[in-house]
């Protein structure tokens, strides 16, 4: 049956559920009509997971720990590594924004990295790696993997908890986190001067100064067919820019959700907030219940 997962699909600041509260999804309202509501998961804003990976995780029939999903060894396997037994991380070149009172990360989309600056910057990280043990592979600009046993089960904030936000408070305090600030350092001071940033300053793109690394430990298996995840809301809501949001969530349910109304019966809808992820699977509603739906606008607040 299909299942389709919606992260970001509500906001917790108070603009998010003011631009919630203007918005008609005829279909999304359509659809819950024939639903059933599942218990929610997640529980605030603070967890190192984001409710949509809580709820991906427990559709993947992987143990539900906060910030321990194997998602790196997950991604690897799909861009062709071999990921064996090896505990794996992902790790992804950032800019931290220093301001007058934190260290917060930009969203890694708008360093607009390309390929052979993303090998420059890999190839002088490497070394660094290296000389801890830690294998680096090269992926894609923005998405590099690093292999060591340390990093097996270490709980690590979700690039989409982070960004935007002051970094201290997604540090855990362990000793694999603990290297991992050793080497975001002297990264830091590594690419500093480096001959790629030299050349972002000149047309000022911002600099790439550090990484963050997330979805650690060692593959598991997933089921033949997975959900599907929709994350066209994602980038507006990370950008607080909520009229983009708007009109992604008006897109998503002409969309998807008009396509999930005329699904089977059993066919699953989740939607994920910043604090929790509920899912609604179609059910055949008796007829009295065909006439009762529930208002998009309170179902998105209760996320």
């Amino acid at each position: 049956m299909t299942h389709l997962i919606v992260p970001f699909a509500a906001g917790a600041s108070e603009a998010a559920r003011a631009a919630a509260l203007t918005l008609a999804l005829p279909q999304l309202e359509k659809l819950l009509a024939s639903c059933e509501a599942s218990s929610p998961v997640g529980s605030d804003e603070r967890s190192l997971s984001a409710p949509h990976e809580i709820a991906l995780a427990g559709a993947l029939g992987w143990p539900i720990d906060d910030g321990a999903g194997p998602w790196a060894a997950r991604l690897a396997a799909r861009d062709g590594i071999a990921v064996g037994a090896q505990a794996w991380g992902l790790l992804t070149p950032v800019h931290l924004h220093l301001g007058t009172e934190q260290v917060s990360l930009t969203d890694p989309e708008s360093l607009q990295l390309d390929e052979p600056s993303s090998r420059e910057l890999f190839a002088a990280l490497k070394m660094l790696f290296d000389e801890d043990g830690i294998a680096l592979h090269w992926a894609a600009p923005l998405r590099w993997y690093a292999a060591h046993a340390s990093l097996a089960g270490w709980p690590s904030a979700s690039l989409d908890r982070v960004i935007g936000r002051h970094i201290d408070a997604w540090l855990p305090d362990a000793p694999a986190a603990r290297l991992v600030r050793r080497l975001q350092s002297e990264a830091q001071m590594l690419w500093h001067a480096h001959p790629v940033n030299q050349r972002r300053e000149a047309v000022q793109l911002p600099a790439v100064n550090s990484f963050w690394i997330n979805g650690c430990g060692v593959a598991r298996p997933v089921p033949d067919v997975e959900p599907a995840v929709d994350e066209r809301l994602r980038r507006a809501a990370l950008a607080e820019d909520w009229s983009a949001w708007c009109e992604a969530w008006r897109a998503l349910d002409a969309g998807p959700i008009a396509q999930l109304c005329d699904a089977a019966a059993g066919s699953r809808l989740t939607l994920a907030g910043e604090r929790r992820a509920v899912t609604y699977t179609k059910t055949t509603p008796p007829w009295w219940r065909r006439w009762r739906r529930a208002s998009p606008s309170a179902v998105l607040e209760a996320l």
